[in-house]
């Protein structure tokens, strides 16, 4: 099997938009690239709204937990995606995109509503991130 691209998806806490766009990446690429999410101050279990939004779609984060992100990991990946403004890593001159993801919250949207928005959000990104790197959809 050829290499495949690795992306790590970074947030704070490795509890909520890092694991959705992990688990939307894994749905929608499979085995076309390999996927892994940490956080610079993980937090102790998943969001549960996270979760839920993610099921409504039918992406799985079973047998995820937040981690933390050390240069280890670093090391095996090819791209950095920090999720929100919030989230710093230094990354000297490892490839990296920053993702400003949408927070419903500040418009006052909350609960499920909220997290489905955010969700979308994420996908989209997903599949904008997809096409850069030339990634296909398994059949």
């Amino acid at each position: 099997m050829p290499d495949v691209p690795t992306v790590l998806f970074v947030c704070v806490k490795n509890a909520g938009k890092s694991q959705m766009a992990a688990a939307l990446m894994r749905q929608r690429y499979g085995g076309t690239v390999r996927v892994l999410s940490a956080g610079t101050r993980p937090g102790s279990a998943l969001n549960e709204e996270s979760v839920a939004a993610l099921e409504e779609v039918g992406a799985s984060t079973v047998g995820e937990h937040p981690k933390p992100v050390d240069g280890a990991l670093l090391a095996q990946v090819d791209l950095v995606v920090l999720l929100g403004e919030e989230v710093q890593l230094a990354l000297g001159a490892m490839p990296a995109q920053r993702w400003v993801t949408d927070e419903p919250s500040r418009r006052g949207v909350e609960g499920m509503e909220r997290m489905r928005l955010v969700r979308d959000d994420i996908a989209d990104r997903v599949a904008t991130l997809g096409a850069q790197l030339g990634l296909r959809s398994p059949a």
